[in-house]
């Protein structure tokens, strides 16, 4: 099958995912090619779509994709429509909002099959406010016939409450990781008590993390290393300055999870909404300590003995705390909990299960 894949910001987990899926989509004799926005990412994206490239018999072809509605959606989708032409695409698969609105009006436009994978995306926002617009859109898009994908139960069943399956083929794939990611990871000298990997935005709680810092360095002192790069980090960096952190938190920008790993004792996840986040994944497979939000699709890969509720940083500060007072003890739970991850999330079992569904779509 000649496979096009779309999604706008080449950053995160949700690049992480569409690297995985063309590496073992191509090893399965597939040719791939991929779309996605050519103003953001950095330095580290352009390695990464470098590296892709190699693989992507199909070409790698970037174009400017804004974050909100504008007349530049109409442009990116002809641009998309017209890619998937000239390389001769018989399914095109989109990636989050926008990359899911490229993908399946374009896949529309020339009759080709399509598959629709949210991420999370549109479906953090609810009806009552400014996230109704792209609700909306989802609802509207919801007639191209694409078959969705999700990656986790939770997401199905927020797409379910908020969209609406309609008469669309639908299956859950969970991420996956490959087998030799599960080694673990040798603290660096300087390893801070905690962690933080991700983007730097409200919707990933870093200042409820910062808060229930604040909360522990009444009776001690804790480290934290924020790891990852976002348009709140200013305002992360002030708020760690008034609630007088600036000793105890050091922000070191975007680095590769192998690095960021070594980092910190302690990964926490504070965030407010997920869907099923590759960093508790990436975290379990190199057998660190964790504490998370019980948001998303988290609960469907921990117990709740990780999770603390979100947007409460004196709980979160509380279950810190016990993890760091026993320490031996959260490293052989990750050690558990690592063998059970290593048996369920496979990065080849989830590319063949959606390259299986689309075979059962309709163009």
């Amino acid at each position: 099958m000649r496979i096009l894949h779309v999604f706008r910001s080449p950053v995160g987990g949700l690049f992480r995912h569409v690297r995985d899926l063309a590496k073992a989509q191509a090893a399965l004799g597939h040719d791939v090619g991929i779309v996605c926005d050519k103003t953001t990412g950095g330095q580290t994206a352009e390695f990464e779509l470098a590296g892709l490239s190699a693989i992507c018999k199909l070409g790698v072809q970037r174009i400017a994709m804004s974050t909100l509605p504008g007349f530049g959606d109409l442009v990116a989708t002809r641009a998309v429509a017209q890619f998937a032409k000239q390389i001769n695409a018989e399914l095109i698969h989109g990636h989050g909002a926008k990359g899911g609105m490229f993908g399946r009006l374009a896949a529309k436009k020339l009759r080709l099959k399509a598959a629709y994978t949210p991420h999370g995306g549109s479906l953090h926002y609810d009806w009552l406010g400014p996230g109704a617009i792209f609700l909306g859109a989802e609802r509207a898009l919801r007639s191209t016939g694409a078959g969705l994908i999700f990656v986790c139960q939770f997401e199905r069943n927020i797409y379910i409450q908020k969209i609406g399956l309609g008469a669309s083929s639908n299956i859950v794939v969970p991420n996956g990781l490959w087998p030799e990611e599960f080694v673990d990871r040798q603290l660096s000298e300087n390893a801070t008590d905690l962690l933080f990997v991700g983007e730097l935005r409200m919707l990933k709680g870093v200042d409820v993390l910062l808060r229930a810092l604040a909360l522990l360095n009444n009776k001690q002192t804790v480290t934290l290393t924020i790891v990852g790069e976002g348009r709140d980090r200013a305002e992360f960096e002030s708020l760690a300055m008034d609630l007088k952190l600036g000793q105890t938190v050091q922000f070191v920008g975007r680095k590769p999870i192998s690095e960021a790993l070594t980092l910190g004792k302690i990964l926490v996840m504070p965030s407010r909404h997920e869907s099923l986040p590759y960093v508790v994944l990436e975290t379990i497979a190199a057998a660190v300590p964790l504490v998370a939000s019980s948001v998303g699709g988290i609960p469907e890969i921990l117990p709740s003995r990780f999770l603390v509720p979100a947007d409460q940083p004196q709980a979160l500060a509380q279950k810190v705390l016990r993890c760091i007072q026993d320490l031996p003890l959260a490293k052989s739970a990750a050690h558990d909990l690592q063998a059970e991850v290593k048996k369920k999330y496979n990065a080849e079992t989830m590319a063949k299960s959606i390259v299986d569904f689309y075979f059962t779509l309709n163009s």
